[in-house]
């Protein structure tokens, strides 16, 4: 009696777990867009960290670094600043 319960408690556990951390990423827009996205999953572990973000955060700065470069004038070039 007490090995199933412990086998079920054990799937429960690791199902619900590895379904909170994943995100839906957003469809693939450009070329430019899988490439940095391939780009940012190779560099996520070797990438300098020093402001201690999490993985995420850490991933987004790198592939929009990488989009940046791609447009060659920074990731919003057409924005203007508005203040009030």
């Amino acid at each position: 009696m007490r090995l199933p319960l412990i086998a079920f408690a054990t799937a429960i556990a690791l199902t619900t777990g590895a379904s909170a951390q994943s995100v839906p990423e957003p469809p693939i827009q450009s070329p430019q867009d899988a490439a940095c996205r391939e780009q940012a999953r190779a560099q996520i572990f070797s990438y300098p960290n020093p402001n201690n973000l999490s993985l995420y955060d850490l991933g987004s700065q790198i592939w929009h670094l990488c989009m940046a470069s791609y447009h060659g004038r920074g990731p919003n070039p057409g924005r203007t600043e508005q203040r009030f």
